[in-house]
Order: structure tokens, then C-alpha cells, then sequence
């Protein structure tokens, strides 16, 4: 038996112990609404950001665990290595990220007919794809 899909979207954990720059890059810089601050078992914190109908969760442990994302994006490591959000305002988007000095190592290019990306690192170095349509 397969799961039974009960919303449009996934929701997105990152565990992070620099959660003031991490918040400040998905509020602040992405734009991202903050939804909750939640208390979790353990001692850590949750940050919950709206991005359209996903959330992505800011877990910031009592204690920061020894191992971490390897660096440089797609080609660094196996696993989870970048999302995506959809924007119809690319331009402006990966011109604020410059702006608030975010590191863009992959320049906005049309990757196939009528679409655009660009990627950008977040403060723990997690890739953000950001993928304009149309």
C-alpha cells in the first residue's frame, strides 16, 4: 500500500546552529513568512517559514551534532543536496540575495525553453534553487 497523499507540497527540515542567519536568509532575504516558533523535546527550538504551502522547519539543536552538509552544492556529497522554490520574479530575487552578500554559484541561466533558475547558498550552505517559469 502506498502513502496517501494529504497535502500539495513537502515540508523541509534544516537543522542549523546558526539560526539567526538562517532565519534572517529565509525571512529576511527569501521573503519567507514566519508561521511559528515551537518549544521541541530535547531542548532544541523550531522556526517554522511559510513558502507557499510548505514549511520549511529551522531546527536549531540544544547541542549542534558533529556532522554536517558537505560543501559545494551538487557535486559535494550524496543525499539532499538542493530544493527548489518557484519565483516569478527572478531578476529581482537573485538581485537582493547579491545585495545581502549570498553566495550565487549558479548564475541565473535558462536551463531548457521557458526556464530560468539560478542557485543560491544559504549561511549553512545548503543550495536554494530558484526556478522561474514562462
Amino acid at each position: 500500500m502506498s502513502v496517501s497523499i494529504a497535502k500539495d507540497s513537502i515540508d523541509l527540515g534544516l537543522v542549523t546552529d546558526n539560526i539567526d542567519a538562517m532565519t534572517a536568509f529565509y525571512q529576511d532575504i527569501l521573503g519567507l513568512e514566519l508561521e511559528a516558533k515551537i518549544d521541541m523535546p530535547g531542548g532544541a527550538t523550531m522556526t517554522r517559514l511559510k513558502c507557499g504551502t510548505t514549511i520549511i522547519k529551522l531546527v536549531h539543536p540544544k547541542r549542534a551534532p558533529e556532522a554536517s552538509n558537505p560543501p559545494n552544492g551538487l557535486m559535494g556529497g550524496m543525499g539532499i543536496r538542493y530544493f527548489t522554490i518557484h519565483v516569478d520574479n527572478m531578476e529581482d530575487a537573485v538581485a537582493e540575495c547579491v545585495k545581502q552578500g549570498c553566495r550565487v554559484p549558479v548564475s541565473i541561466q535558462e536551463v531548457r525553453p521557458g526556464i530560468t533558475i539560478a542557485m543560491i547558498e544559504d549561511p549553512d550552505g545548503n543550495w536554494v534553487e530558484l526556478l522561474q517559469a514562462g
